[in-house]
């Protein structure tokens, strides 16, 4: 089966983690681009402040205050937005939320807290999307990181979860597709975004954490998720550096080992003094409305990798027409040395 996706204008989206980060990024670009939206988090007044805002500036938008962790709350999600607007037809499991330290120092209750928001959020998301979208057709997308492909030391249960959600998303689409279902899924693979992600996480470790470069913009994520939102695609890597090391992990895992043990440990921790461990975001929300925390690194601010896999017709085009212009440009220069010199 062929999947018909709306254009972004006329759909109707659901944002899990829709007041910080790649989350919050995304609902300003979609209802920016005409599409309703359903804003879904845990901070009340993050919400209300941001359906404010949206309205305000012409948006049809809805909030619910709900916890992805919790099924029932997932569910109230869903009602809320066809009672509203009748329908829904893109799903964005978007909320998550990081732990760094080493595995044998994080507690198993943060470790299944984590999981509890990382892994059955996307789950129940994907399920209650799925009995709603198998009607009328539309498209789920999940979040899930570089990390998915290969683990990251002093991240090792959010890599866990990561995986987890990769390895759901997939049986899922597979299913899906076997029983011809019109519903596209997409995991999307971000690799180091400059969010709030940091300010958010739980940290175990001795010094305050810190994401190793590249960092990439939350603005790439953003378009690569609306864009999943219109035009199926069955993976998209977020930044070139999410790719490479993905084909790393596939290609020569002990080459990556091996560099990871040496730098990726020490890039992760800034050498500035920790912050009191209470201070995150894992059982309460936390500080929201904040695309960026400001990464005091360079910011790649777009991705030529992530434009040529989700528009490769375009990028081709401008390649060829790039050949055709050197070409042309070579010729003209060949042509005017071969003349004589009254000619020139």
């Amino acid at each position: 089966m062929k999947l018909q996706l709306k254009k972004l204008s006329e759909q109707v989206i659901v944002i899990t983690g829709a007041t910080s980060g790649i989350g919050l990024t995304t609902a300003r670009k979609a209802a920016k681009r005409g599409a309703k939206v359903v804003l879904v988090a845990r901070n009340e007044d993050a919400l209300r402040q941001l359906t404010f805002e949206l309205s305000k500036q012409g948006g049809e938008v809805i909030h619910v205050v709900a916890d992805v962790g919790i099924e029932e709350d997932v569910r109230r999600v869903a009602r809320a937005a066809i009672e509203r607007f009748g329908r829904f037809d893109t799903w964005v499991n978007n909320a998550g939320i990081s732990i760094f330290g080493r595995n044998e120092d994080v507690s198993l209750e943060d470790q299944r807290r984590l999981f509890q928001t990382n892994f059955w959020g996307v789950v129940y998301g994907s399920l209650v999307a799925v009995e709603h979208l198998k009607k009328r057709g539309g498209a789920i997308i999940n979040l899930g990181s570089e990390v998915s492909d290969r683990a990251a030391p002093l991240q090792g249960i959010y890599s866990a979860s990561k995986h987890a959600v990769k390895g759901f998303t997939d049986s899922l689409r597979l299913e899906l597709e076997a029983e011809d279902a019109p519903i596209a899924v997409t995991l999307i693979k971000p690799a180091a975004i400059d969010t709030m992600f940091i300010e958010h996480a739980k940290n175990y470790l001795e010094t305050e954490p810190q994401l190793p470069p590249p960092i990439y913009a939350p603005e790439i994520a953003a378009d690569a998720i609306l864009y999943a939102a219109a035009h199926f695609k069955r993976d998209i890597f977020v930044g070139g550096a999410a790719k490479l090391v993905s084909s790393t992990a596939h290609y020569a895992p002990r080459i990556l080992d091996s560099y990871m043990k040496r730098f990726v440990i020490k890039q992760q921790k800034s050498g500035m003094p920790a912050r009191d461990r209470s201070q995150n975001s894992l059982y309460q929300p936390g500080s929201d409305l904040q695309e960026r925390q400001g990464y005091p690194g360079h910011v790649f601010e777009s991705s030529l990798y992530t434009k040529a896999s989700i528009h490769p017709k375009a990028v081709t085009a401008l390649m060829v027409g790039i050949g055709f212009a050197l070409a042309a440009l070579w010729q003209s220069r060949s042509g005017v040395e071969s003349r004589p010199a009254w000619l020139r």
